[in-house]
């Protein structure tokens, strides 16, 4: 049974009096039960489409058609009024849906506690902080009586513990037979959960099918060996900014990684975080190194420069190519700068490594130092 048909779908903006199509064309069905992931880069016109689905926006040309009712968690803000406290918003969202006051009761225990706001939830969620706002807006969606989930990629403002409960959440809701819409720029996140993918570029659909294939021709897009990092695509609230990264190309297994970071700080941070990621090549995130994990938490000054060096020591990943992702902020309050693929590096063969090695895979953690000028 087909969920959502969408059909020639168009949306167009009028940009400096000049035309300007967010979507173009997109036909697809998403059947009863499929996962899908929908990637690409930055203005590809994945929210937006979500957006159509959701009845938020309407398109400009082609339609859409939705087997069943609906439920969104775009960013944050959207389903709730602000004035409203946590308690009238979950019965509002449930009348939305055409639910009855009892079907919410039912509900109810269940939406608080995997929530975990119930001190808050007689407060008016414009008060609330984004995270305790995304708790509850996720909990009502994942909780609710719907046929569709469509999400997009606001679970990155959770804590790690609740990003992890959202996602096995996800996981029964899939098993379920729930259609789930999944939008995010977390590849290894996003292939686990998914099995079909949808690739969107320039508001065109660029490939549609295996989650895993979908993922290595997006990988294929990303100018990975971006040198000039001002044209990096980027997130945070740009309080401080990477301006170099240096990474030897070619490394063999076992050897040290040594990765040396230059930042710069247009406004005072404190108890700050830096780190570094690595990839593997469909996109799972085999290790992370962050200066939260040895108690360091820094100071940076307006206009100071900072330099940090990251040694990962004796790293035993496989043969294969590989991409460094470097990251800086608080994680349980903000993004400051963060890049997901800025430099791309193979680790080669080592004959020095015993072969019985190569039977297993790469590793999730690792022992690192770091160096601060």
């Amino acid at each position: 049974m087909k969920m959502i048909s969408a059909m020639g779908l168009g949306k167009k903006y009028q940009v400096d009096n000049k035309d300007f199509w967010a979507l173009k064309d997109i036909s697809f069905d998403i059947k009863k039960g499929e996962v899908v992931g929908i990637i690409g880069k930055n203005g590809s016109g994945k929210s937006t489409l979500l957006k159509i689905l959701s009845r938020i926006t309407f398109p400009t040309e082609g339609r859409v058609e939705l087997n069943g009712r609906v439920r969104s968690l775009l960013e944050v803000g959207t389903g709730f009024h602000p004035e409203l406290t946590g308690r009238e918003n979950i019965y509002l969202s449930g009348s939305i849906l055409g639910m009855k006051k009892k079907e919410v009761d039912e509900r109810f225990d269940e939406i608080v506690k995997f929530s975990e706001i119930e001190k808050f939830l007689d407060t008016p969620v414009k008060r609330y902080s984004s995270g305790m706002y995304v708790r509850l807006a996720f909990a009502v969606a994942a909780h609710m009586e719907t046929e569709i989930l469509l999400v997009d990629e606001v679970l990155a403002v959770g804590d790690a513990a609740f990003q992890k409960k959202c996602m096995d959440k996800m996981r029964c809701i899939a098993e379920g037979g729930k259609t789930i819409l999944f939008v995010s720029h977390n590849m290894g996140l996003i292939s686990s959960l998914c099995n079909r993918g949808i690739l969107l570029s320039d508001g065109k659909i660029i490939k549609d099918g295996d989650m895993r294939e979908v993922i290595s021709a997006y990988q294929s897009t990303i100018n990975i060996d971006c040198v000039d990092l001002s044209k990096a695509e980027r997130y945070g609230n740009g309080k401080c900014k990477f301006t170099s990264v240096e990474i030897l190309p070619h490394i063999q297994v076992g050897d040290d990684i040594e990765v040396l970071l230059k930042i710069v700080a247009f406004e005072n941070v404190n108890n700050t975080n830096i780190a570094i990621f690595i990839y593997d090549n469909i996109g799972y995130r085999v290790i992370d190194a962050n200066t939260s994990m040895k108690d360091i938490f820094l100071s940076i000054n307006k206009d100071q420069n900072l330099n940090i060096k990251f040694i990962l020591k004796n790293v035993l990943l496989k043969p294969g190519d590989y991409t460094l992702g470097i990251w800086i902020g608080n994680s349980n309050i903000e993004n400051i700068d963060g890049i997901d693929h800025v430099k791309q590096f193979r680790v080669e063969y080592n004959p020095n490594i015993s072969n019985a090695y190569y039977k297993f895979p790469g590793i999730y953690l690792c022992n690192f130092d770091y160096k601060i000028e």
